[in-house]
């Protein structure tokens, strides 16, 4: 601590081969980092903003550069400088880092004499791997300490740079007026619409059909045929096709949707510094376990209002079907990354841990969540289903199944997009994503969208005296996910690239875990909202 050194070697002479250099010199070309950590802060490059002028730390380092005539050099050396904070009085010698910054540089000659001392070779040529010969490499670097003004409270302000935050406000503004507009218009149709459904509905109850003559009987019949979803108020709270499924579903969307929510909170508090390495992914981890009883609560308080009897079934399926499918893929995933040596591998203590604590925390909350639910009485519709099912006409133009749901997911897509992109940006190109505010923000955003347009989606579907509405509304809405896992791939296809066959599959799998997870999320947002707009619509009219 506090000592400086000049021209170290790492270690003795290494030699790369033919085929190691080449994999090297792919690698400096394809703009790989070096990623150290120095007590607990990320090793940085200084780099300037172009358009805000500011400097920050842009964690990692290259591995090498590509000169002019497109060769790659190997960055062989380190100059380190490390910013100190003195903690508690000056007499005391007691230092904090706040700051790390490396200068990597390529050094051809660097050698260690034999006398011990170690010639770093500034000034010569650059070290440049042979891909035909073996190619002797020294490791080289020297170590900086300057004592800093910079309090260990804000050591993480420098990393947590805001790249053009124009574009944020601007997006953030953008996709507000965006909502507001859409529900606005949502509302505006609806109500209107609904209100001279409403009334022509309770005055043609109102009205003795034994006084009608045959003129009252034709305004009537025009009347019934002009609004076509209370024809269908015998059937619409009829049992969806495969309820259990869909119960199962909507449980486990209850519970990421809360643990989201909670998540976002918490890091919009402040509660989750990068400072603590894998925080996020434990809390996120801990709270779907404990939200586990809402979950279950939900699951069955569904599955019984539509009517389902296999009550044990869902009470095991609940806890164990959606996060054994994601535990599944997440440990095939992890196969790969085992198969390669790598140290970015969960071991597999951690997944034994994973799935004790599943067990004995995740599952007995979930079952317990499910027994409450079946002990509350069924959620009723305000009308009595027929038992004979009603014909339903053939669908036309947008409200066909394939174009609906694709119309539905992309509205709330748009509304997370920018944001998205900002994540993805953050996740895959070695830069600290922090700008929570945005983040929820933005799913207020997206959970009013999904809300709107699946309401929608249901009240034409409805009109056109289409009553099998549930799956509908889940997987339009869910078709977000869908949309966020193709953006994916286009990022893949623009912005990044990998090595080889596990980067490629790792990046596939994971990208398609997070679409799958945001289907889940969105599809319960959308089925709720659309059930508690059909109870309402339903419940204002007069039914015999």
């Amino acid at each position: 601590m506090a000592k400086n050194e000049t021209c170290k070697a790492v270690c003795e002479e290494v030699k790369f081969d033919g085929r190691s250099a080449k994999f090297t010199n792919r690698r400096i070309a394809q703009g790989y980092n070096i990623n150290w950590l120095v007590d607990g802060l990320p090793a940085a490059q200084l780099n300037l903003d172009a358009i805000t002028k500011t400097e920050f730390y842009s964690p990692g380092f290259l591995l090498g550069s590509v000169d002019d005539n497109g060769q790659p050099t190997l960055h062989n050396h380190y100059d380190i400088v490390i910013d100190y904070h003195r903690a508690g009085l000056p007499t005391k010698n007691k230092y904090r880092v706040v700051g790390v910054l490396v200068q990597p540089d390529s050094r051809g000659k660097s050698k260690v004499l034999p006398n011990g001392e170690v010639d770093c070779g500034e000034g010569g040529p650059p070290m440049i791997l042979s891909e035909e010969a073996e190619t002797p490499v020294t490791w080289t670097y020297s170590v900086y300490w300057r004592e800093s003004d910079t309090a260990w409270a804000t050591r993480w302000d420098k990393y947590l740079h805001v790249f053009d935050p124009k574009i944020h406000w601007f997006s953030l503004i953008n996709s507000s007026v965006f909502v507001v507009f859409l529900v606005g218009m949502v509302s505006m149709i609806l109500l209107r619409a609904l209100k001279k459904d409403i009334a022509r509905y309770n005055r043609l109850d109102a009205i003795n059909l034994d006084d009608l003559d045959g003129t009252s009987a034709a305004v009537e019949d025009g009347i019934q045929e002009d609004s076509g979803w209370k024809l269908v108020h015998g059937d619409v709270f009829r049992c969806p096709k495969s309820p259990l499924l869909l119960s199962i579903l909507l449980g486990n969307g209850a519970q990421i949707f809360v643990m989201t929510g909670v998540t976002v909170a918490f890091a919009l508090l402040g509660l989750l510094s990068p400072a603590n390495r894998g925080f996020l992914a434990t809390t996120i981890l801990i709270l779907y376990t404990l939200f586990g009883f809402i979950g279950g609560y939900v699951s069955a308080r569904t599955y019984k209002s539509f009517g389902g009897e296999a009550w044990k079934r869902n009470i095991v399926l609940t806890p164990l079907l959606i996060p054994g499918l994601v535990f599944s893929l997440f440990f095939f995933l992890n196969l790969f990354v085992w198969a390669n040596g790598s140290s970015g591998a969960v071991p597999f203590t951690t997944m034994l841990a994973l799935i004790l604590i599943w067990f004995v925390i995740s599952v007995p909350l979930s079952v317990a969540g499910s027994w409450v639910g079946f002990k509350q009485r069924a959620v009723e519709g305000p009308t009595k289903t027929n038992q004979i099912p009603r014909q339903i006409p053939p669908p036309v133009g947008t409200l066909r199944p394939i174009p609906s749901i694709l119309l539905t997911g992309i509205l709330p897509f748009g509304a997370i997009f920018v944001e998205l992109y900002f994540i993805m940006n953050s996740l895959w190109t070695s830069k600290i994503y922090y700008m929570f505010g945005f983040l929820f923000l933005c799913y207020g955003l997206m959970i009013i969208t999904t809300a709107a347009t699946t309401i929608l989606l249901v009240y034409f579907m409805l009109c056109a005296e289409d009553y099998r509405w549930q799956w509908r509304a889940f997987c339009g809405a869910g078709m977000t996910g869908g949309y966020v896992f193709l953006n994916a791939l286009i990022f893949w296809a623009t912005r990044v690239s990998f090595g080889g066959l596990t980067g490629a599959v790792l990046y596939v799998g994971y990208s398609a875990l997070i679409g799958f997870l945001v289907f889940i999320l969105t599809g319960t947002i959308g089925f709720f909202a659309s059930w508690a707009f059909v109870q309402k619509i339903y419940g204002s009219i007069k039914v015999d």
